[in-house]
């Protein structure tokens, strides 16, 4: 059996390696290594799998966020609210641009921001809320929208590790990061379309924030060297477009994997008290760029060790919740945010775990609770 990795990402090159390598020499022969033809192909190709009039690349995830609020014109003292048991891009984005970040709670279950919460946050500094699409599943976005409406706010998505979601209700539908105002995402390496360095994107059907955007992300300019707005130095470069393009048709299959995988998980540990497995949404399908489970009565760092002794790694995303990190602290107390924080725990999951390394997983998870 060969060595479990959280993300096996040599296998997924060797895979697809003729492909990759040459659209990489592709790219080196032509030299033309930013805003080559490659990266508007991809952006096409990507708004064409998703549905979305407009896909603006650019150098990461995090720069994906700080563009979309630099293009609603959002300002110093301005306030937003986001979940607090999440990645810290968003308040980092938030507090360079002197914006308030204010912490909601997350569902319990499933993780996703609990909308019932927001409107007693709203105050008149509020301009926006950001939900996140937390370890490959929608938010609930008809609730925030209806909300965000009713208040006259933006919504930013924070889709970095959901790309390819479906959110499914009785008013809306769509692929998770195209359902709002704008939504972003990252193609970090370890994600379900992942290239090999650092990538992100923006997307948006309005056409005056997509002239906005791709000006910010290049200097504040559409002419070169006529600068209108204060911007970023925010692109892709076209070797990482490149790659995108070459993964990008088999990203629906990665998914299906994906899901594969953690029905083969959660059949496996259904009868286990000791774990509560993800839970699918009614109105989204789910991706598992995570597959996040949450103990209970069980010492986390006891199970880890024990999995790591065998072989097999963990991760837990996210230890300590934004509102308690020493650059986020606002003073804010959420106790289902700080109780998932001790109980979360992922394992490996993506399209190159194979069924022996995944059986070999579930019979060491058996083994430690039955012990």
């Amino acid at each position: 059996m060969k060595p479990i990795q959280m993300v096996d990402l040599q296998s997924q090159y060797i895979r697809y390696k003729s492909d990759m390598d040459a659209a990489v020499i592709g790219s080196m022969t032509e030299a033309k290594f930013i805003q080559g033809p490659e990266v508007r192909s991809f952006e096409s190709n990507l708004a064409e799998f998703l549905g979305v009039k407009h896909v603006i690349s650019c150098a990461n995830g995090t720069d994906a966020l700080q563009l979309a609020f630099m293009a609603l014109g959002l300002k110093a003292g301005d306030e937003v609210i986001i979940p607090s048991f999440a990645y810290a891009a968003l308040p980092e984005v938030l507090l360079l641009l002197g914006i308030k970040p204010v912490y909601v709670e997350v569902n319990s279950i499933t993780f996703l921001m609990d909308y019932t919460a927001l409107e007693s946050l709203i105050t008149p500094n509020t301009k926006a809320i950001a939900p996140v699409h937390l370890f490959g599943c929608a938010a609930p976005m008809k609730q925030i929208l209806q909300i965000a409406r009713k208040h006259n706010l933006f919504v930013v998505e924070d889709g970095a590790q959901s790309l390819g979601a479906q959110y499914c209700s009785d008013e809306i539908e769509g692929f998770a990061s195209c359902l709002a105002d704008i939504g972003t995402t990252s193609f970090f390496p370890s994600k379900n379309l992942g290239c090999y360095g650092d990538g992100g994107a923006v997307f948006t059907n309005n056409d005056e924030w997509a002239t906005t955007l791709r000006m910010l992300a290049n200097h504040g300019q559409i002419k070169k060297y006529h600068h209108q707005i204060i911007g970023l130095n925010s692109r892709l470069d076209t070797l990482q477009a490149a790659i995108l393009n070459v993964k990008l048709p088999h990203l629906k299959e990665f998914n299906l994997k994906r899901l594969n995988r953690a029905q083969r998980y959660n059949e496996a540990f259904e009868n286990l008290s000791q774990l509560i497995t993800p839970v699918l949404t009614d109105d989204s399908s789910h991706v598992f760029h995570q597959y996040t489970l949450k103990l209970n009565g069980v010492v986390r760092e006891d199970f880890k060790q024990y999995l790591e002794s065998k072989g097999i790694p963990t991760m837990v995303y996210y230890p300590i919740p934004l509102h308690k990190q020493n650059a986020y602290a606002n003073g804010q107390s959420l106790p289902i945010s700080e109780g998932l924080a001790e109980k979360v725990i992922s394992l490996p999951i993506c399209p190159e775990l194979d069924n022996e390394q995944q059986d070999y997983i579930i019979e060491h998870v058996n083994t430690f609770f039955k012990a």
